[in-house]
């Protein structure tokens, strides 16, 4: 082989080395966390599986870690404490949010969002069509069920928790924000209709200046805005009147809200297909006030999985690390990541 052959070859090699190299840093960056006991997860006769559905998560505190927090599987009718140190998630005792049932059946809330403001954390429905890929429910001979299903996940549950931490006092349950978006001209025609058929879900909650903010996966609006709901926290829980604010929010075409999260002065959205089947993620900045958001980052994950609930965990610099926990893994397979800072 001639010098330059051989000087070529070098290159190549070195070249496939730093491509291999940077691809698996950036993989080691991106491994989930080991979560502790057990996370609780569907029903399957008297066994209690592993979550395989975690769709949100919210803690007391910002800033350092340890933290004390509340997870919610969207199988269940209950949320699960929990405390997220750095590099691991251990899971603590459930808490009980609703007792609804059919035919002696319990239903699941379809918790789909967790927010925490001023000693209280909030947990939201879906206020949705319950899933039904198959289509095995029919409209007129399982009406009632689909109506109890969707009374049941048509709530807005908040609670503290106790002075240790594992306990929950002071819970409260609304159906109130039902009400207020079947007032909306725009979205009442959404209302109990099939997510496939771009029916209304709500997958995000936060709560800011006083407000609650309810983000839809869908319906997604003239194919690229996405939906979020804003009303007083007081309407909701002892308050009356249709009072709200309707945001349509340019995502990208598709993209509904998979999650809301307070951050500061900011909401951060995870955004992500509305529909089901595989898409692209990302998060986004938002001032909660207008309609103009700021893409962050988009999401480095395989397109199969689908990100589910965001945890801004902390700031350095130009940089903030989230956790993103996922719908189909097991464990919800908490994974840090780096984004652009807001």
């Amino acid at each position: 082989m001639t010098r330059s052959l051989i000087a070529v070859s070098l290159m190549a090699a070195t070249l496939v080395a730093s491509v291999f190299g940077a691809a698996s840093s950036a993989a080691r960056e991106q491994e989930s966390w080991p979560v502790k006991h057990k996370l609780l997860g569907k029903q399957d006769g008297k066994k209690v599986k592993k979550s395989e559905d975690v769709s949100g998560i919210a803690c007391t505190t910002a800033g350092d870690l340890p933290r004390s927090c509340l997870v919610i599987d969207d199988n269940r009718q209950d949320a699960q404490f929990l405390k997220v140190k750095d590099g691991e998630l251990v899971a603590r005792d459930p808490v009980k949010l609703i007792d609804n049932t059919f035919k002696g059946k319990p239903l699941e809330l379809d918790g789909e969002g967790i927010a925490f403001a001023k000693g209280r954390y909030y947990v939201i429905g879906s206020h949705g069509h319950p899933r039904d890929k198959r289509r095995e429910l029919d409209p007129k001979e399982d009406a009632e069920e689909i109506r109890a299903r969707i009374f049941a996940s048509s709530q807005v549950i908040r609670f503290r928790p106790a002075d240790d931490e594992n306990g929950a006092t002071d819970i409260e349950r609304s159906a109130k924000l039902r009400e207020i978006i079947a007032s909306d001209r725009d979205l009442v025609r959404f209302v109990d209709q099939r997510l496939d058929d771009n029916g209304l879900t709500i997958e995000g909650i936060a709560i800011k200046d006083d407000r609650l903010f309810a983000g839809l996966r869908g319906p997604v609006l003239e194919g690229n805005r996405a939906v979020v709901v804003a009303v007083d926290v007081d309407a909701l829980f002892g308050g009356s009147g249709t009072a709200h604010r309707l945001f349509r929010l340019p995502l990208g075409e598709g993209r509904g809200v998979r999650d809301l999260a307070g951050f500061g002065e900011v909401i951060l959205i995870l955004a992500g297909p509305a529909a089901d089947g595989p898409g692209n993620y990302a998060v986004y900045s938002w001032d909660g006030q207008g309609e103009n958001v700021k893409l962050l980052s988009e999401l480095p994950f395989d397109p199969a999985r689908k990100p589910e609930a965001l945890l801004p965990l902390e700031k350095n610099g130009s940089k903030l690390r989230v956790l993103i926990l996922f719908d189909g893994d097991k464990k919800g397979a908490p994974t840090p990541v780096k984004i652009v800072a807001p």
